[in-house]
């Protein structure tokens, strides 16, 4: 199985089986299992080889007790692995949701955005059905109703690093591969060399792409059946993924990435060149931190990299130089 650690993780649960079978039996049973972000990581983690969408309600209660989603553009692969889970259930998705509740007013902005990013054809009707629920969510759920909230295929994935955790997200709590075939439109941005935001993308989506198709073979046969239908230079750098993820040489992909970005911030425009700017760039150029700090041992791969604060501060401290 494989190892997923997130700085900026913490949520979910898997309450075992053989706990469960000892109660049945009588026996002493062990004390509650703690819900830590190593036990939700792992939940999520194995959730495709053993979906548990009944344990989803818990786990979003957790998440919002452990404050996960007070910087909701921390908490974008939480977001997308709750719509996720939705998405393949929607047999059961109206009764998962109202088991979240009650849940704090600032956290159902959380509920919102994952029945809008769920996929689900039948998506409006179902938040329609949660908005007595949520009177303090009236105007982002009108916001959404009435078309002008985004929802999972039109997410913009240059607008934020989150959107694409948010893919990544989908894709665990769903098995679906919508989240991917997004995230391999954009790969072909790890070669741009004139818009850092671009690059820096690029390369996140790059980079998380190799590393998971390393440890998950069905995600790698997906992603060679997609040579032969993706536009030419996605292609080339699908096929480029592959062999890193298949030779185990993903951690040249991050070399590649790294200089890359170095180069942009030497030799492109005055504003890319100034140390100052990396200082107070915004997110999306800080996101490429998650690649950086891996390097240096703050993080394992597997996941990927939820963006933000502390580990854009430690990617600071490599990417700018000191004299």
């Amino acid at each position: 199985m494989r190892a997923v650690v997130s700085i900026f993780a913490i949520i979910v649960l898997a309450l075992s089986a053989g706990a469960a079978q000892a109660q049945r039996k009588g026996a002493p049973q062990p004390p509650p299992q703690e819900l830590t972000a190593k036990v939700i990581l792992k939940w999520i983690n194995g959730y495709r080889e053993k979906p548990e969408p009944e344990k989803l309600p818990q786990a979003v209660k957790a998440m919002s007790g452990l404050g996960i989603f007070k910087e909701l553009e921390q908490a974008g692969v939480y977001q997308g692995f709750i719509a996720g889970v939705i998405a393949a259930n929607p047999e059961r998705a109206e009764k998962l949701i109202a088991d979240m509740f009650p849940l704090p007013p600032e956290d159902q902005v959380v509920i919102v955005r994952a029945i809008a990013y769920s996929g689900l054809k039948g998506w409006t009707e179902l938040l329609q059905q949660f908005v007595e629920r949520m009177p303090t969510r009236k105007v982002l759920i009108e916001h959404h109703l009435f078309g002008k909230g985004a929802t999972f295929e039109t997410l913009d994935l240059k607008a934020s690093p989150a959107h694409i955790d948010i893919m990544w997200g989908h894709y665990f709590g769903s098995g679906s591969y919508k989240g991917i075939e997004r995230i391999i439109t954009v790969l072909p941005w790890s070669k741009d060399r004139n818009d850092v935001e671009k690059l820096t993308l690029g390369s996140m989506a790059k980079w998380t792409l190799a590393t998971n198709l390393q440890t998950d073979p069905r995600l790698l046969a997906f992603a060679k059946s997609q040579l032969d239908d993706v536009p030419k230079d996605a292609a080339k750098e699908l096929r480029e993924v592959i062999t890193a993820a298949e030779t185990y040489e993903t951690g040249a992909i991050r070399k590649q990435a790294v200089a890359a970005v170095e180069e942009l911030r030497r030799k492109g425009p005055e504003y890319a060149r100034n140390v100052s700017w990396w200082g107070g760039a915004g997110q999306t150029a800080l996101a490429f931190g998650c690649i950086v700090a891996s390097a240096f041992g703050h993080m394992e791969v597997g996941i990927p990299c939820v963006i933000g604060g502390a580990l854009s501060n430690v990617a600071l401290k490599y990417l700018v130089p000191t004299e």
